[in-house]
């Protein structure tokens, strides 16, 4: 059994990769089981057009294949090359945009999402299609600034939170972080909007786990 759950951040951004690394670490800790963050060197700044998203697919694959791990985590929020990962490890594969709205359904029944770019809007409704779990989305709002700017702990503070204040008035009743670079804005958009708002790191970092516990 290997001793760690893999989760691949399959762009090339170090500050996302660290932002990551950072939601992941109040998670319990198994003795045996470490959580390593990693990314994609080979890939885009951000996973922002259905491009980014198709290109990252026979990456992600060659990365899994030369490193053994309990688990895998897709560390997008449009869960890219997902099917294509499942296909070459018999081992969980999980993507976070799905577990974060498999969290957000046990919290409320219509949710929001505050999106990365308004490209990312067509990804994530199509996940959540295939999920059959579209009806459930009250309203999607990006946040449309580069993935640096969104990384930055002051510069977006503004945009985040009149974002998720729109979402609130919109209808919905929890809000889920819709990138990783948002990782870090989890509380400040919890404030904005008085709403319970979902990490997608935390969420599919905790799934995770319990998927290696079950192997």
């Amino acid at each position: 059994m290997p001793d760690r759950i893999l989760v691949i951040n399959p762009n090339s951004s170090a500050a996302c990769t660290r932002g990551i690394a950072e939601a992941l670490a109040p998670l319990p800790r198994l003795a045996d089981l470490a959580l390593e963050v990693t990314c994609l060197p080979e890939g885009p700044p951000a996973i922002a057009s259905w491009e980014d998203w198709h290109a990252v697919a026979l990456p992600l694959c060659r990365l899994v294949e030369r490193t053994p791990a309990a688990a895998y985590v897709i560390a997008c929020v449009s869960d890219p090359g997902l099917e294509a990962v499942r296909a070459v490890t018999p081992r969980p594969v999980l993507g976070m945009f799905r577990c974060a709205v498999a969290v957000a359904i046990t919290r409320a029944e219509r949710f929001g999402i505050i999106g990365f770019v308004a490209a990312s809007q067509a990804r994530q409704r199509r996940a959540l299609q295939a999920m059959g779990l579209e009806a459930r989305l009250a309203a999607w709002e990006p946040v449309d600034l580069p993935m640096e700017v969104l990384t930055d702990p002051e510069a977006p503070r503004e945009r985040i939170a009149a974002t998720a204040r729109r979402l609130a008035a919109g209808g919905a009743e929890a809000i889920i972080l819709g990138c990783t670079g948002l990782a870090g804005h989890a509380a400040l958009a919890e404030e904005a909007s008085g709403l319970p708002v979902i990490e997608p790191c935390r969420a599919a970092g905790a799934m995770a786990l319990l998927a290696a516990m079950g192997h």
